[in-house]
């Protein structure tokens, strides 16, 4: 979500990009952090803060408002398919893989 912009800036250019978003719908990063000095997570409201759901991002749906095609997978044949369709395009791809 840091640099949702460069979406439009792939659609206006028409730039041979292909972005992949692993959705694991949570802010893995900080749980490790926290762990990583000792702390644990407790409570709904903590365990709130470090989730991406409520509401979801829906990837599909942000790239396709910016101007560039997408697409949502789940499993990896469809992953490897969306891949081989996104670099043949020689355009803006996002492919949003559900984790």
């Amino acid at each position: 979500m840091y640099t949702v912009q460069a979406l439009w800036t792939m659609a206006r250019e028409s730039l041979p990009v292909v972005v992949l978003i692993f959705a694991n719908r949570a802010y893995r990063i900080l749980q490790g952090e926290l762990e990583g000095v000792g702390a644990s997570i407790s409570g709904d409201k903590a365990t709130a803060m470090l989730s991406l759901g409520q509401p979801a991002l829906d990837w599909v749906a942000l790239a396709r408002g910016h101007g560039v095609p997408a697409v949502q997978v789940d499993n990896t044949d469809a992953l490897a398919e969306a891949l081989r369709n996104g670099f043949a395009s020689h355009g803006p791809v996002l492919i949003e893989a559900l984790v």
